[in-house]
């Protein structure tokens, strides 16, 4: 079977960072496309020469998709077989409850959108960072956004939808204040339970991996299960099978 091409957005994030480099580094791709507000300084990931020429990055304006010659739309629209989107911000970055919402769902949904293929016959996956507690029904901000940005890449009609829910994220070079207290705790935790904890680079593998095999093969170890919302499906990987997935 011949090499796939993957879409990432969001790589200069956090858990982006990490996915970017594995996705150029995996032989299961030979053409990678890095679109977003920024891209990556590729003199700071570590990776071959020859990984980094698969790269093709384009900084592009969200709120320009789909505006006609726009060269965001036109590269978002490249059909590309794999999209990966790790794309978020918080609140306190995006200056308001408004200018969240815009960044973590609008700018998801819209490049989604415009990511999906008109070719007849070309099969796409599209794999979504969420995170722990995601609920469209949610009265808090940051996890409601989350389940609304998850029912509304499950409309879009992609043939497999994956979405992870992965627990606090390790590894941040700047923690955000409620991690840091949380994850004295959970840290504490973890010697007596499953850690409710993931290393940004297993979680990393962990995506990298849903997207390689999709929904039909995932392993046992992901703990996949199947979630039904209004708008459609999607296959739904926890903290525990982001980290089983990521280690195995």
């Amino acid at each position: 079977m011949s090499a796939k091409s993957a879409l990432i957005l969001g790589a200069t994030g956090a858990t982006g960072k990490w996915l970017l480099k594995d996705i150029i580094k995996s032989s299961e791709f030979s053409r990678v496309g890095e679109l977003g507000r920024r891209v990556t300084d590729l003199s700071q990931v570590d990776a071959s020469d020859e990984a980094k020429s698969k790269l093709v990055q384009q900084v592009i304006d969200f709120d320009k998709i789909g505006t006609p010659g726009d060269v965001g739309t036109a590269k978002l629209s490249e059909g590309w077989d794999v999209v990966f989107i790790t794309l978020g911000t918080t609140r306190a970055a995006a200056g308001s409850a408004a200018a969240f919402e815009k960044i973590d769902r609008e700018y998801v949904v819209k490049a989604a959108q415009a990511a999906k293929s008109s070719t007849p016959g070309h099969s796409q996956r599209i794999v979504y960072l969420s995170s722990g507690g995601a609920s469209a029904s949610s009265p808090f901000l940051y996890p409601k956004s989350k389940g609304l940005t998850e029912q509304a890449l499950a409309a879009l009609g992609y043939d497999d939808t994956i979405v992870f829910r992965p627990g606090l994220l390790k590894g941040r070079d700047t923690p955000r204040l409620g991690e840091r207290v949380a994850g004295v705790v959970t840290g504490l935790l973890s010697h007596l339970s499953f850690s409710m904890e993931i290393d940004m680079h297993v979680l990393s593998r962990a995506i990298l991996k849903a997207g390689v095999v999709g929904s039909q093969g995932l392993p046992a170890v992901a703990a996949a299960s199947k979630v039904d919302c209004p708008t459609g499906w999607f296959t739904l990987i926890g903290n525990k099978g982001s980290e089983l997935l990521g280690k195995d």
